[in-house]
Parts: structure tokens; sequence; C-alpha cells
């Protein structure tokens, strides 16, 4: 497990492109045959990739967390943008086709990553969070998710969002967790941006089609920034931070959150045309 600290908005500002990438984009998510993990000190949240195709992963605890397996004091959301597989937790076999999520409170000891095929297996993007509470193991599909089209063609941000973990669906302490997905057609995510002080987010870009890239812009609104991301990659934004993209093609991405407000609509919305 490698570690990024928090930066202010101030070092922000005076960052060149190789700091901002060193410090806010995660590459080498999915490394087939392990579990990669990145703790990042805003909300103290972990995310990774548990990419299982010759054998089946266990997800141990890091060293650094002084505990006595992953979950002693933390809970997890796994979403899977992969092949079918399964998680199974403490002996309960959760299926996930692609776009399917799991919810695993407190307390859960023994945590295993399958794929159903080697020869298009699953990818599990992982985020964690510290739990004062234990809630119960569960699942979604994206079905299951209710999921919501907003935004139209004539703005470029036709999209479905999928709602997992949040206060109308699996329960959890503090994670909120979902996905959207961009029509053919359509490039822009989070547009008019928006931010959130009480809540830290990471997105994960995937389903971006080869030769293709989506453009992130962070930073404090009247100092923005960006990266470029490839398929797969994920960024850390801090509650401070805009978060938004636009893409050379349609593309998918996850949200996943960790804060002290679990309400999805908690967001100061920034006009458009006051960026800079």
């Amino acid at each position: 497990m490698n570690s990024r600290y928090e930066s202010s908005p101030r070092e922000v500002e005076r960052m060149n492109t190789k700091e901002l990438r060193e410090n806010f984009l995660i590459q080498n998510l999915f490394v087939e045959n392990e579990i990669t993990l990145t703790y990042t000190h805003y909300d103290r949240m972990v995310t990774g990739g548990a990419s299982p195709v010759k054998s089946d992963l266990a997800l141990e605890a890091p060293e650094d967390f002084k505990s006595e397996f992953f979950l002693e004091r933390r809970e997890l959301g796994v979403i899977n943008i992969g092949g079918s597989g399964t998680v199974t937790a403490d002996g309960e076999v959760f299926k996930l086709d692609k776009l399917g999520c799991v919810y695993l409170g407190k307390g859960t000891k023994s945590i295993v990553f399958s794929s159903n095929d080697a020869a298009n297996p699953a990818k599990f993007f992982l985020l964690s969070a510290p739990a004062h509470h234990t809630y119960p193991n569960a699942s979604y599909t994206k079905e299951e998710a209710l999921p919501v089209t907003l935004g139209s063609a004539e703005t470029s941000n036709r999209r479905t969002i999928y709602k997992y973990i949040h206060n109308d669906g699996l329960m959890s302490c503090q994670l909120v967790m979902g996905l959207t997905t961009l029509d053919t057609g359509s490039v822009w995510n989070t547009m008019p941006a928006h931010t959130h002080d009480r809540r830290s987010e990471i997105y994960c870009y995937f389903d971006i089609p080869e030769n293709q890239g989506v453009m992130h812009f962070m930073g404090k609104p009247d100092e923005t920034r960006h990266l470029w991301v490839q398929n797969q990659e994920a960024i850390i934004s801090p509650p401070w931070s805009i978060h938004s993209g636009s893409g050379t093609s349609n593309y998918a991405f996850i949200w996943a959150m960790a804060g002290e407000n679990k309400d999805f609509t908690d967001m100061d919305h920034i006009p458009l045309n006051s960026l800079k």
C-alpha cells in the first residue's frame, strides 16, 4: 500500500504537471493477480483494485493498519468493472456481474475475490473508509440501483447514474458510491461543476475506448487545473476541489466518497461562467 498526503489549495496552485499527477492520479490500478492499494489522507480513504485471473485473491490488512484484519475498524465498497466474478465475505458468496456492487461492513474478517472466467476476468474497484458502526453485508445489481438518465445530447452530457451505497440504498457509516455511464456522443461529466467540503471523492474512469482519453478538471473554482486520464485510472479529489471531466469519446466512471455527510445532493454548485 502506498500513501498520498494532503495538499492545500495554495500548494496545488503552484504544482506543475508532474507534481499534480504524483499527488492526485492513481495509475496501474488493476494489475493481474494482485490487489493494489493507495491510502489517501483525505478522509483516510483507501482505494484500489483487485484483479484475480489465475487464482483467488484474499484482502489482507496492510501492516500500516496495525489491525488484525482489513475491516477491523473499516467498511468497504466494491464495484466490478470487468467480467463476472464473486466476492466471498466470511463464507457468504456475492456474485457480481459487470457494474454490480457489494458493501462489506466493519468486522468482516475474510474477504476473497474471484473471477468466473480467466479469459474475461473480473476487475473489482475498492474504496474503504473508517467505520464506527456495523452495517450488514449486501449487494446490488445495476438494475437494483434504480438507474436514472439525465442531461441531453444538446449539451453533450446525456448520462445514466447508478446509485449503490447511499442513504436510500446500501447502508454504510460514511461511504457513498455509484457510477455514471455516458451515452454515445456525450462526453461531459459533472458540469456545471460543484464541490462538497464535507467529503472527499475518488473518480475511477473506465470503459474509455482505446486511443481515447479524458481531461479531468480539478482545483479551486477560480484556479482550475487539469489532468489527462487514461482507461482504468483514478483521481483523488480533495473536498475543496471541483471534479469534472470531458472525454474524446463517451466513457464511464465510478464516483466514491467518504466524509461526514452521506447526502447525495450535498453539493455546492459553481456557476459555469465563474470558473477560471
